[in-house]
């Protein structure tokens, strides 16, 4: 692991890193924010998935989440989205919703994609135990997880799947069922082929139907989001739960959109709110 950067931010230090991945046979970068801590104590992790387009850097840069995370003691973590680098094969059409930036967390079993974009894998096995390495101050044994859009998909999905590794899992305007919009099956179909029971696996709603159970979700969703009705549905998720018994509180925020002004605005609440169940 390299560092790329550091740097004081509320009494903790915000770091930049990269190191060779072997899930996704690329470089990759992230971001790790580490809250002042009294000797012998030791931070529960917040993961933050980011959405189309991102990377670490989007929500490092525009998030506001360091206040609060220092307030409470939680350390955040900030992957990538995709895998990068010259190898790495883009929507030859130049498309910003797949390829480069679009990972979909999942891991590709269709060509080309199959051989780099393995970012379920990536963010589920190998940066945990790189974090778990490299950063002994944080606790592995109470983490949490959330997400913006196409990586709140990623945060549903990863927490679904990992009920007992994962205390609390929240998202903002997330894609609740790709199987359903056209961004997730333009992404599905193209990683996972065209067999759609071998999407259910990377749907939130679908695994819920399918028996994956948590206690509760939080969900905001601003209710001026240009793609809240064709592409995120978050109802789809809400009837699901209801339906699995399952606690979802989704919080639909008059006037806000799907920039990083609403997340900024929210993420300090979700942070006092997984604070409490890390405790």
């Amino acid at each position: 692991m390299k560092t790329v950067s550091t740097a004081r931010a509320h009494g903790g230090t915000q770091g930049v890193y990269a190191h060779e991945s072997t899930a996704t046979g690329t470089t990759m970068t992230f971001s790790v924010f580490v809250p002042p801590l009294e000797p012998g104590r030791r931070a529960p992790i917040l993961w933050y998935l980011s959405g189309l387009t991102c990377t670490h850097a989007n929500v490092t840069d525009k998030g506001e989440f360091r206040a609060a995370c220092a307030e409470h003691g939680i350390a955040f973590v900030a992957p990538d989205t995709s895998p990068r680098g010259a190898d790495v094969p883009d929507d030859p059409d130049g498309a910003w919703d797949f390829g480069l930036g679009a990972g979909f967390y999942v891991d590709a079993t269709e060509e080309p994609w199959a051989k780099h974009y393995r970012m379920r894998s990536y963010v589920e096995d190998e940066l945990p135990a790189l974090i778990a390495a490299g950063f002994p101050m944080l606790d592995g044994a109470r983490q949490a997880i959330t997400g913006h859009s196409m990586g709140g998909h990623g945060a549903l999905t990863i927490g679904l799947r990992n009920p007992d590794r994962f205390r609390s899992v929240s998202a903002f305007a997330p894609i609740v069922a790709p199987s359903q919009v056209p961004w997730g099956e333009k992404a599905l179909g193209g990683y996972l082929g065209d067999d759609r029971s071998a999407w259910r696996g990377a749907d939130a709603v679908a695994l819920i139907e399918d028996g994956a159970r948590i206690g509760e979700i939080l969900i905001d969703q601003g209710d001026a989001d240009d793609f809240l009705s064709d592409q995120l549905r978050p109802e789809l998720l809400a009837k699901a739960c209801a339906d699995a018994g399952i606690d979802c509180t989704l919080r639909m925020q008059p006037g806000y959109d799907h920039s990083y002004h609403f997340i900024s605005t929210f993420l300090p609440d979700h942070i006092r709110w997984h604070a409490a169940r890390l405790r």
